[in-house]
């Protein structure tokens, strides 16, 4: 069960015709790390409302867009839809859930060379899901006092020694096995925090989740966030409290 035939990565999209083309440079890179041969890589935008040029330049770069029908915003909603279509994917071509890997970034986000490396060892070391870290990518406007307040919180969890496991959750670096997102019921259609509502089902069902560091997304700093409640919500916050630099 552990191994993995099909790597499906999945990204929902809200007008993000701007930093879109990073993200998927990035993914590109990424699929073609040489540890990869023999496993296939498939990409899916899920475009969620958009009404810019998301969905064209995602077709330039050559790359399977979905498009929502529902009302825009609902990111857990995206993800779902994509996840459901990778999974399609693998059965039509004969490949069996339990040997599905669904790896979820963000358009506005940049995966590193190793990422899918990384998300495909966790597959195989026989874990249902991978739970990584992000990297803020551009801290200009920020206070240094809002950086060093962002940086003790996130990596406060390394001061429990070297048996001690991070505790946050992004889904611009989550992954988790076919079987094991269907056991768990997939994303939970929210508009926020569909992340967090994944890992926790993932974590009743009885799935093994696996909480690392290794291969960091960077993502942006932008503080007017697709959704409120997210990290561009954290990062108005600290901006605010700690005035522009």
């Amino acid at each position: 069960m552990s191994g993995v035939d099909l790597l499906g990565v999945l990204v929902p999209a809200r007008d993000e015709e701007q930093l879109l083309p990073g993200c998927l440079a990035a993914l590109a890179t990424a699929a073609q790390l040489p540890g990869l041969t023999g496993t296939a890589v498939q990409l899916v935008v899920v475009a969620d409302g958009c009404t810019d040029g998301t969905v064209a330049v995602a077709r330039r770069a050559g790359v399977e867009v979905l498009t929502d029908g529902g009302p825009a915003g609902n990111v857990g909603r995206a993800r779902h839809r994509g996840a459901l279509h990778l999974l399609s994917v693998a059965a039509r071509a004969g490949v069996a859930a339990d040997r599905v890997w669904l790896a979820s970034t963000d358009a506005d986000s940049r995966v590193p060379a190793d990422w899918l490396g990384v998300h495909r060892s966790a597959a195989r070391s026989g874990a249902d899901a991978f739970v990584g870290t992000v990297e803020i990518d551009d801290w200009t406007g920020f206070a240094p006092g809002a950086v060093r307040a962002f940086d003790v919180a996130y990596d406060a969890w390394r001061a429990g020694g070297a048996g001690a496991v991070h505790p946050h959750v992004h889904g611009a670096n989550l992954g988790v096995r076919g079987s094991a997102y269907l056991r768990a019921g997939g994303f939970p259609r929210l508009v926020v925090s569909e992340d967090h509502g994944l890992v926790d089902a993932l974590v009743r069902s009885g799935a093994s989740v696996l909480r690392s560091p290794l291969a960091p997304v960077v993502t942006s700093a932008r503080r007017a966030a697709r959704s409120r409640g997210g990290l561009g919500t954290d990062l108005d916050r600290l901006a605010t409290r700690f005035g522009g630099g």
